[in-house]
């Protein structure tokens, strides 16, 4: 009865420009109000990943962390979750206007939301650890500077070549954010495999596309 999309916008997201996501909404809300369907398109920055993990398994490493309240969680992945959640809770009634956000925050920050996710676990078969990589490598800044942009869509493309999502182990680790300055040499992600082969194939897109991650001159 209510639904709330998450479209993120940005140079090399999916969508790319604002007036492209203003069409694609109007189709959206279009479509949902055709169907009886009480909808919002929420707008984010898609000029990164959001969260660390890309690849089935260490998106799933990044969720537990947000719901157990970790130190280490991403922080942008919770705030995402947080507005996306609290989007729905108003849209529904649940919660005032400008009001969702924080009432999410505090189920997630007091344990309800944990709680809920283990019951779902258990009425699905029984909660399970990720499965982890068997071959992993890192890819290092080749200058030292600011990190000034992740091509979402070659990083998504190393997360395949590694063999995501069939392989649920396998993607890409994301060590560094968009505004970061690194070192020389610093790791700026892991690229994670359950082959050698497919790691090779990975490692060698990214010898190829330096562009992946680009770094300007401090």
């Amino acid at each position: 009865t209510h639904l709330v999309l998450d479209m993120p916008v940005g140079r090399t997201a999916k969508v790319r420009t604002a007036q492209e996501a203003r069409e694609l909404s109007h189709g959206l809300l279009a479509v949902a109000q055709t169907f009886g369907i009480t909808a919002r398109v929420l707008v984010g920055n898609g000029d990164q990943p959001v969260g660390r993990g890309i690849g089935p398994a260490l998106e799933a490493r990044d969720v537990l962390a947000v719901l157990q309240c970790h130190p280490d969680a991403p922080a942008d992945l919770r705030e995402r979750a947080t507005q996306l959640a609290g989007a729905l809770l108003e849209l529904a009634g649940v919660a005032a206007t400008d009001a969702g956000a924080a009432l999410a925050m505090s189920v997630l920050n007091d344990g309800r939301a944990w709680r809920k996710f283990q019951r779902i676990c258990e009425a699905q078969g029984g909660m399970r650890e990720p499965p982890v990589s068997l071959h992993k490598r890192s890819l290092r800044a080749p200058a030292s500077g600011r990190l000034a942009e992740i091509d979402n869509r070659k990083i998504g493309r190393l997360a395949k070549l590694a063999g995501a999502p069939d392989d649920k182990a396998a993607g890409v680790e994301l060590l560094t954010r968009v505004g970061q300055n690194v070192t020389v040499g610093q790791e700026l992600c892991v690229v994670h495999a359950d082959t050698p082969g497919e790691l090779d194939y990975a490692l060698a897109y990214a010898a190829t596309h330096d562009d992946i991650f680009r770094i300007e001159s401090a």
